[in-house]
């Protein structure tokens, strides 16, 4: 059997502020953005990955979602609690300062972690976990 990660799927609030962090600040390229005011659903992926990308949605959209999971949707967005993703990169540290200079939320800053990775941390605007592993030949 031969499968890939295509897309995955986070969380937003406010399309605007997140195509600046996952453009400006992640330097991933913009791939579609369709719709309008915050109902836009935008796909950005790693330059040079085209097979891989990320669906920023807007949670609320689905119409079978009920008004009640809407809520408690936007109480765990709030406290961060929705969404997350890993990312890695071969230099952590160089990664790490460029994404700490476009001014975003810092969570941890670079890491050897006691399981025996190193990582760092970054919430985006809509509150989701950005993880950024080093990679790490063996």
């Amino acid at each position: 059997m031969d499968i890939t990660i295509h897309t995955t799927v986070l969380p937003h609030d406010d399309p605007d502020a997140s195509l600046a962090f996952y453009r400006d600040a992640l330097g991933f390229e913009v791939r579609g953005d369709v719709g309008q005011g915050r109902t836009r659903w935008i796909t950005v992926g790693p330059v040079g990955q085209p097979g891989t990308s990320i669906l920023l949605a807007p949670p609320g959209a689905d119409p079978g979602i009920t008004e009640a999971e809407r809520r408690t949707i936007a109480e765990m967005m709030a406290k961060g609690t929705y969404g997350w993703i890993l990312l890695a990169t071969p230099d952590l540290d160089e990664t790490f300062e460029k994404v700490q200079a476009a001014d975003v939320e810092v969570v941890q800053e670079p890491t050897e972690q006691p399981y025996g990775v190193r990582d760092c941390a970054f919430r985006d605007p809509a509150g989701n976990l950005v993880r950024i592993q080093e990679l790490r030949t063996p």
